[in-house]
């Protein structure tokens, strides 16, 4: 019997109020007000924000929604929500379902129970959210959903979406200059395209429900490496299994009907991993829905009688989870700027994008560091699947054969083995896709787009794009004054590219970046190794970075120090939580376990000895010793860690607090948990408490 066919393009989007929707609903000096809007990025007044907010009321009733709620992106970095009914008094006992202008433009949240580094205090509770006209609203779960920025009573911002924003906006200003030097007066607007790869695991509800680590961390503190992994790359890209193949179906409709743009799903490297990709959409709306696809990709799973995890390494042993960010620009008349053109003026305006990007990289590489570094993301950058924690940019060897030329002022002889003199009005076409991907590579050059590999499975994309943004607004604008004031602007171009290009080489590496003599050639470079989280924060909050985000007005220097610690604050916290939950388990677990297991061990040999067997003792007395010594380690360990959490500063003291947990709790927490993964390797696996990898990577 043939499976219902979905009717697709009829699904996508029937739950968002799109530009399609407002057309139809409002009136058409409305809708053209909005789209002005848009266009200028100049504030609604409330008589048109009244009328956008009664459609939206209207067409959210038709879809079943009795609520509406303010979505926002605090900086715990998932989304936040609270909840209002439409419901209105309508005389003394009537109501009616209303949604007001105020209402729609502006919320009101307890902004000091969300993260904030010191901004906001427990009795400095108020906090606002506003709209975001620019993402659209949709219904979910019976809810209107209204996107939109959070901040304090004061205007400080609490949010990820905020700065986003702003330095989308810095960014097409700056671009806008460039494009006018090169005589492009079509274009109006350039915003960054970004395509976020996520990638997850899928593991059975009930082994995850008897690991009080997946559930409490995300992830496994401890495991014996399974006898089979990944070792044969039989998963990666291999038969989806029926079941999985049920939850991505299920997951495809419900993205497309709330407009997230899933194209590419598949087995990934590791058993259990999956990824999914969507096609480009603007950095904005790509955040917005990537947060939508993590929290439908849990939803789903559970429907499913399966867990999602987002963790970027729930098992010691096999590849984590990234989110590989595709970023390019893109003008209103759709034009990539970061695909090589097909004539020498085009070439030209490409490689003055690709150096503003290469200086971009390695002016601010400590801050693209920042904006990736978490724990999670700790225990996965430099492994064998995720890039190094250095900072560097693959070419590809073409790309870089022609940068090479215009450094030295030598020939360059492409691919059809033509000589061409490197000068702006003779540059060759660049085809793309010459030369082979770098999956070695931090940012990546792949045609047209570059690949940012480093962010973590779990990381919201906004503030890496933040960070993107912002460092190619800051190069562009240096660019754009130097090219205005020129008298030869072809002269001028020439200089720029070849000074640019010969000043920030070291940045650019096509080589195995997880081969050790990187490490030390980059060290010969002077490029930073910033080897985790505790490494990377004293960089966020650097001179040159805050000076970076306060002139192009992205965030004050408040706003910076206060994510600061947040995020030293951020790694305090879960580096106790993970102890915590470890002690638990072994004190209450496994340590028992490997007593009673030594125990009937030693009640076997008793019977042994009295049946006149000594000598065939041997396998107890051996299981015995070594579960004596290792039990003893770990006792010794969980105790030590017992204390240095007990020793252990307020997490929000800063710096020094993060190196105490990073010294004191985290390496004995990853002692202990190399310690059980070794006597997991010895118990009796009837005796031992808790699902092995095995189990839990092979359940579905």
């Amino acid at each position: 019997m043939c499976e219902k066919i979905t009717n697709v393009p009829a699904l996508f989007g029937q739950m968002v109020f799109g530009e399609q929707q407002m057309q139809q609903r409002l009136p058409a000096d409305i809708y053209q007000k909005w789209q002005q809007c848009l266009a200028q990025g100049t504030p609604l007044d409330r008589s048109t924000a009244g009328e956008i907010a009664n459609a939206m009321k209207d067409w959210a009733l038709e879809k079943g929604a009795t609520h509406y709620t303010h979505w926002f992106q605090p900086m715990t970095g998932f989304t936040a929500e609270k909840h209002d009914s439409f419901i209105t008094r309508d005389g003394k006992d009537g109501v009616v379902m209303e949604l007001s202008a105020k209402e729609l433009s502006k919320g009101e949240a307890d902004a000091s129970s969300f993260p904030s580094g010191g901004l906001r205090a427990t009795f400095e509770a108020r906090g606002y959210t506003a709209w975001d006209p620019t993402s659209y609203a949709f219904v979910k779960d019976e809810t209107l959903y209204i996107p939109t920025i959070f901040c304090s009573y004061s205007g400080q911002t609490l949010d990820k979406k905020t700065p986003l924003l702003r330095s989308m906006r810095v960014l097409d200003k700056e671009c806008i200059r460039i494009l006018r030097l090169f005589g492009n007066t079509e274009a109006q607007h350039v915003t960054p395209q970004v395509g976020p790869e996520q990638e997850y695991f899928l593991i059975d509800e009930k082994v995850y429900r008897q690991r009080e680590d997946l559930k409490l961390c995300g992830r496994t503190l401890f495991g014996a490496r399974p006898s089979k992994g990944q070792e044969l790359d039989d998963h990666y890209y291999g038969a989806i299994k029926p079941r999985v193949a049920a939850f991505m179906r299920e997951l495809d409709q419900e993205l497309w009907k709330l407009g997230v743009l899933a194209k590419t799903e598949h087995n990934e490297v590791a058993p259990a991993q999956h990824e999914i990709a969507p096609i480009y959409s603007d950095a904005n709306s790509a955040c917005d829905k990537n947060q939508l696809t993590m929290e439908l990709l849990k939803k789903v799973a559970a429907r499913h009688g399966l867990v999602c995890l987002l963790h970027e390494k729930p098992f010691a042993g096999v590849n984590g989870s990234g989110k590989h960010d595709n970023w390019s620009l893109a003008t209103d008349t759709g034009e990539n700027l970061l695909k090589p053109g097909s004539t020498p003026s085009q070439n030209a305006q490409f490689l003055l994008f690709l150096a503003a990007f290469i200086k971009g990289v390695d002016e601010y590489q400590e801050m693209l560091r920042c904006c990736v570094s978490y724990p999670g993301n700790d225990h996965r950058l430099g492994g064998n699947e995720a890039p190094p924690a250095i900072i560097s940019i693959f070419l590809g060897d073409e790309l870089t054969a022609i940068l090479d030329s215009i450094i030295q002022g030598t020939e360059y002889v492409d691919i059809t083995k033509k000589k061409l003199t490197i000068g702006v009005d003779t540059l060759p076409e660049i085809p793309q896709d010459t030369t082979d991907r770098n999956r070695t590579s931090p940012l990546a050059f792949t045609g047209n787009k570059f690949e940012f590999r480093m962010l973590g499975s779990s990381q919201s994309i906004a503030s890496p794009n933040v960070v993107l943004n912002t460092i190619m607004a800051e190069e562009l604008s240096q660019f754009a004054d130097i090219l205005e004031k020129a008298d030869d602007f072809q002269s001028a171009l020439q200089t720029l590219l070849h000074d640019t290009f010969t000043a920030h080489q070291r940045i650019i590496f096509n080589g195995n970046g997880y081969d050790e003599s990187w490490v030390q050639e980059a060290k010969r470079r002077g490029l930073a190794n910033l080897r985790d989280t505790v490494d990377c924060m004293p960089a966020y909050i650097d001179k040159k970075n805050i000076d970076l985000f306060t002139r192009h007005a992205i965030l004050t220097e408040t706003e910076m120090r206060a994510r600061y610690e947040i995020h030293l604050e951020n790694y305090c916290k879960v580096s106790a939580i993970e102890a915590n939950t470890l002690l638990e388990m072994a004190m209450r677990g496994v340590l028992p376990a490997v007593a009673r297991y030594s125990g009937d061990l030693a009640k076997g040999m008793a019977h042994k000895q009295e049946a006149q067997f000594s000598d065939l003792c041997r396998i107890e007395k051996y299981l015995i010793q070594e579960l004596g010594i290792q039990g003893g380690q770990l006792l010794d360990v969980c105790q030590s860690l017992s204390q240095a959490l007990e020793n252990a500063p307020a997490a929000d003291s800063g710096i020094d607090a993060a190196r105490y947990y990073r010294s004191e709790i985290v390496t004995r927490t990853q002692k202990a948990g190399e310690l059980i993964g070794q006597l997991e390797s010895l118990v009796d696996a009837k005796a031992w408490p808790y699902p092995t990898y095995a189990d839990i990577l092979f359940s579905v």
